[in-house]
């Protein structure tokens, strides 16, 4: 990885995660007409938890609505959640403002062009390789797991590698889980 992307990579304190496409495959499956059904990787779930753990905060901000996403995100313990938003530019002021972060403190894993103008201003932007390709043609990075199959999982270790929190975190998390 080139020394100018590994930067960007040790400056992340805040990520944001699109849903449809970089947690989920982008599929949507329906339940009769009760509920959507969303699939999930566990691996980017530990990654976030891991995440976490070493101080750097996880943030949803999908333009659909689905208590999967509500259950998932408390399930990957991230606090903040943005559903149903058409205008991911003006939450990401908003998180801005409210984590009194600068954007290139912040990484952003996105897929679609809705995705774009965060994409275009935080200092990280990251993509999937199922994402269309306007936005892999912006991005700084491209993951090679794809978005729902341990494209948030990658993001997170190299943050962490690179920010030498790697093994921190996985001692965090294996003496939570002993103590039990």
């Amino acid at each position: 990885m080139e020394e100018r992307l590994v930067e960007k990579f040790k400056r992340v304190k805040l990520l944001l995660l699109d849903v449809d496409g970089v947690l989920t495959e982008g599929r949507i499956m329906f339940l009769g007409n009760i509920e959507e059904i969303k699939c999930f990787d566990v691996y980017d779930g530990l990654g976030v938890v891991l995440l976490k753990r070493a101080g750097i905060k996880t943030i949803i901000i999908t333009a659909k609505k689905s208590s999967a996403v509500r259950k998932r995100a408390k399930e990957m313990e991230i606090e903040e959640v943005y559903q149903g938003v058409q205008n991911k530019l003006k939450v990401y002021q908003k998180i801005l403002k409210k984590h009194k972060v600068l954007p290139e403190e912040i990484g952003f894993i996105g897929d679609e062009i809705i995705d774009l103008p965060v994409l275009e201003k935080v200092g990280l932007s990251i993509a999937v390789p199922n994402a269309v390709e306007e936005v892999k043609q912006k991005v700084d990075y491209i993951t090679h797991k794809e978005g729902g199959r341990g494209a948030v999982r990658e993001v997170c270790e190299i943050i962490l590698k690179t920010q030498g929190k790697w093994e921190g975190a996985i001692k965090r998390f294996l003496n939570l889980e002993n103590s039990h």
